[in-house]
């Protein structure tokens, strides 16, 4: 194995530990492949990422399965809709720089991470607010709205979703957190075979990687069905945090 991997795989649990708590992995693995990686293309960089990811969300999504209720009226028609806008985002990328929404996404987080911590009983306890109707529509919005800006643009998408099950539907943050990995699967799963079929996909370096975002999923995964919302809430707005400084930073490197 290449020395060059070792720092990689540590990241990659980093990342897994992360993103299955309250999404937000892709704040620590993307940079790290370009970090270590510089002279590989950034396709096959974003195919290695989604290769690695999506097993450690798998695990993630089957720990949260058998232990917490899924509320599969909203997260069933989210999935859906968010693959089909998943993939018109990633057309209009092609037509539109992505660059004109790193302003926009930047308030956004803003104004989540204040009303979180605004409201401090937010996610505290899973009392879902729609009925079943409402709830499938909200669900067909929020997989579309989220489902283009991860096609499209990406960092921070499951944040956002967690934020969207919480904030929308009234789920704790332990549900929110559920929901949020079983969409993720989808809409990775839809990419990764984008990246697979046109060969940008660096197995020697992906399924190492695969290994430890596994691990890392498992132990997140793991303490957040152990110590409940609360937890799920404080590493959300840590990851919340982590982005508006990120994207702070890349507006005024710009400047």
């Amino acid at each position: 194995m290449s020395p060059d991997i070792w720092p990689l795989l540590a990241f990659a649990f980093v990342a897994g530990f992360i993103d299955s708590v309250a999404g937000g992995g892709g704040l620590v693995q993307v940079p790290a492949l370009f970090i270590f990686l510089p002279t590989v293309p950034a396709a096959a960089l974003l195919g290695t990422n989604k290769c690695a990811s999506i097993w450690g969300t798998l695990v993630a999504t089957f720990q949260y399965a058998r232990a917490v209720p899924i509320e599969w009226r909203a997260t069933l028609p989210t999935c859906a809709m968010a693959v089909v806008f998943g993939f018109a985002g990633a057309a209009a990328v092609t037509m539109l720089p992505g660059d004109f929404l790193r302003p926009l996404v930047l308030v956004l987080l803003v104004a989540v991470l204040a009303y979180t911590l605004w409201r401090k009983d937010l996610g505290a306890i899973h009392a879902p607010r729609l009925g079943a109707r409402p709830q499938f529509w909200a669900g067909l919005v929020t997989g579309a709205v989220i489902g283009f800006y991860d096609g499209f643009f990406g960092p921070g998408t499951g944040s956002f979703l967690v934020f969207a099950f919480v904030g929308l539907f009234g789920f704790s943050f332990l549900a929110a957190s559920a929901s949020a990995k079983i969409v993720n699967v989808t809409t990775n799963f839809a990419a990764l075979v984008f990246f697979v079929a046109n060969g940008q996909v660096l197995y020697k370096i992906a399924l190492p990687m695969a290994v430890m975002n596994v691990a890392g999923s498992y132990v997140g995964s793991h303490l957040a069905i152990r110590r409940g919302s609360a937890f799920v809430r404080t590493v959300f707005l840590l990851v919340v945090g982590a982005l508006i400084a990120r994207y702070a930073w890349d507006l005024y490197a710009r400047s």
